[in-house]
Order: C-alpha cells, then sequence, then structure tokens
C-alpha cells in the first residue's frame, strides 16, 4: 500500500556508559562505553522549565556540517560533578536569560512597560511591549518576559518577590 514509515526512536545514554568532559576552545567532547569519540557536543533541554536537568539531548555536527542527535540523557543528577557541570553550563548558553531577583520600578508609557531591576548578572533597565504575548508562564509560579529586543527575563517564582515587588508586578503583569 505504501512506505513503511520509519518511527523516531530514541536512544537513552547511560550516565554511567558515558564520559563527558571539556575539550579544547572550551568544548565539549562525549565518550560512549564502545570507544566512539563526539567533539563539539552541545545540549537542548526537551523541557527546559518544568524539568530543567531531566531528558537532555546531546547533539554534534557531522563532517558535512549538519547537526544531528546522539542521544538523550533521561537524569543528569548521576552524572559525575564535573561532567553535570559542564551539561548545566551548555545549558545556560543555550537558553540565556536574565533571572529577575528584584524590581526596583516598572513605569507605564507608549504601550510599553520600562523596567528597573537587578538581575543574577547586575542591575538593568529594559522595555516590554505591554501585551500577553510578552510574559509567559514559568512552571507554576514564574514569568518569563520578553523585552523589545527579544532578550528574555525570568522570575522564577513570583511569590519570592517582596510584598511591595508582588503588587508592583501584578499591576501591570496580571494574567
Amino acid at each position: 500500500m505504501g512506505e513503511d514509515i520509519k518511527k523516531p526512536e530514541i536512544v537513552f545514554l547511560d550516565p554511567k556508559k558515558i564520559k563527558i568532559f571539556r575539550g579544547t576552545f572550551e568544548t565539549i567532547h562525549l565518550m560512549l562505553e564502545d570507544g566512539s569519540l563526539y567533539r563539539g557536543v552541545f545540549a537542548v533541554a526537551a523541557f527546559p522549565v518544568s524539568n530543567p536537568n531531566k531528558y537532555i539531548s546531546l547533539f554534534c555536527y557531522d563532517e558535512r556540517d549538519r547537526e544531528y542527535e546522539i542521544g538523550m540523557i533521561e537524569d543528569i543528577e548521576p552524572l559525575p560533578e564535573e561532567a553535570k557541570k559542564l551539561i548545566v553550563d551548555a545549558l545556560k548558553r543555550q537558553y540565556f536569560s536574565f533571572e529577575i531577583l528584584a524590581i526596583n520600578s516598572i513605569k507605564f508609557a507608549y504601550g510599553l512597560l520600562f523596567f528597573d531591576v537587578e538581575t543574577d548578572k547586575g542591575p538593568r533597565e529594559f522595555s516590554m511591549k505591554w501585551e500577553t504575548r510578552f510574559a509567559f508562564d514559568f512552571g507554576r509560579k514564574g514569568k518569563i518576559l520578553v523585552d523589545i529586543f527579544e532578550d528574555r527575563y525570568v522570575i522564577r517564582d513570583i511569590s519570592k518577590l517582596n510584598k511591595i515587588e508582588q503588587e508592583l508586578f501584578t499591576r501591570y503583569i496580571y494574567w
């Protein structure tokens, strides 16, 4: 009747049977139990918000510069500390964002919100359109804000802001 369609197959990488280590130029290398070596590996989280340390796919490029998946690590917790740190650092590069630690002020003008905040990377000022499509849920208690330059600002848990900051934030971002 028709051609057989191949079902996608997930190759799970056993943390006890792989070695993840730093290579030249700060790249990540992966060696499998059979001796296969992959250079320039990068990581992508299947569920970066709800399960940031689980279901991590490892990718690299072939000789024709095409991206392909090596396999998936179900949970990075069993990895040795150095390997876990390499994966977490790779994920941070993949999903770069500013984490908002405190809100100094929010002002509204011209259909924009002007934020003055403290982040994990220091003080920042940014503007975002005051529209629902620029504020996304982050887990159950947080928000991701996307500014006019498409930079991301994460509040992991709005309830951890002080009372004044919570009231200021929810005055404008109430959805």
